[in-house]
């Protein structure tokens, strides 16, 4: 597949959003809502759920998967309160020494008048800052886009993993098209350049694993069986070690 078949593939209608992996993977959810500043953001579903006997917090962009959902959730484009939402919850997460897992899908954080007006380029700076400092395990999985800040601002884990048919970048295809090439009809050079598929980013150590896509019940399993295997590593590591295996991975990009 080209780069851009992979782009098209992680933006398709029917891919499964962030709540199916939660019913699915995670049992006896309970939604957590608001950023005790300004509202609840539907784009960002958190809250807490058992995973194998052990209480986890869960975090998901979530785009909504019909046409009225998808306006409700705004297509997964989070505003500020979302991030703040999220951020929230970690917090509570390192309170209770619960581990973080967030589920990424998003074109990019949304950029209205309002969300700027509202602090959207500080929150997603904050998420940045304190998921480096948290004394939990994060484990962070691309499901489907990974568009900017807007899915960075959940990225910072000490695992980061992502589907085979995601994508991971600092700017969509089209954007980067218009930007370099004046011409968003050329997104398809621009995505080979971009190096945002699961393979790249691999290659480049910017993931740890990619999850084979060979239909939803089978990624599912294989995130399960993973992310029980990976979070016994992770709780078997004191805060202060966590704290700095995730500041030795990111400072290690591009080394």
């Amino acid at each position: 597949m080209k780069a851009i078949e992979y782009v098209y593939a992680a933006r398709h209608k029917n891919r499964p959003t962030g709540m199916a992996y939660i019913r699915n993977i995670f049992t006896d959810f309970i939604e957590l809502h608001g950023d005790r500043r300004f509202g609840d953001d539907r784009a960002i579903v958190g809250g807490i759920a058992m995973f194998c006997d052990m209480p986890v917090t869960v975090i998901a962009i979530e785009k909504g998967t019909d046409t009225k959902e998808r306006v409700s959730r705004n297509f997964g484009s989070v505003h500020p309160e979302g991030y703040r939402k999220a951020l929230r919850l970690m917090k509570q997460a390192e309170k209770f020494k619960r581990p973080v897992i967030c589920f990424i899908d998003t074109a990019g954080a949304f950029c209205g008048i309002g969300a700027e007006e509202r602090g959207q380029g500080q929150a997603i700076a904050e998420n940045l800052g304190s998921m480096m400092e948290l004394r939990v395990p994060i484990i962070s999985i691309l499901i489907g886009e990974g568009g900017s800040g807007g899915a960075l601002a959940l990225g910072v884990a000490n695992s980061v993993w992502m589907l085979e048919k995601a994508v991971y970048s600092v700017i969509s295809p089209e954007g980067c098209a218009s930007i370099l090439f004046k011409d968003p009809q050329k997104a398809e050079i621009a995505a080979e350049n971009l190096k945002l598929t699961a393979r790249d980013l691999f290659g480049l150590g910017v993931i740890e694993r990619i999850i084979p896509e060979k239909n939803t019940e089978s990624v599912f399993n294989i995130i399960k069986k993973q992310l029980k295997a990976e979070l016994e590593r992770l709780i078997a590591k004191s805060g202060d070690e966590l704290r700095e295996e995730r500041y030795n991975k990111f400072r290690g990009i591009g080394c």
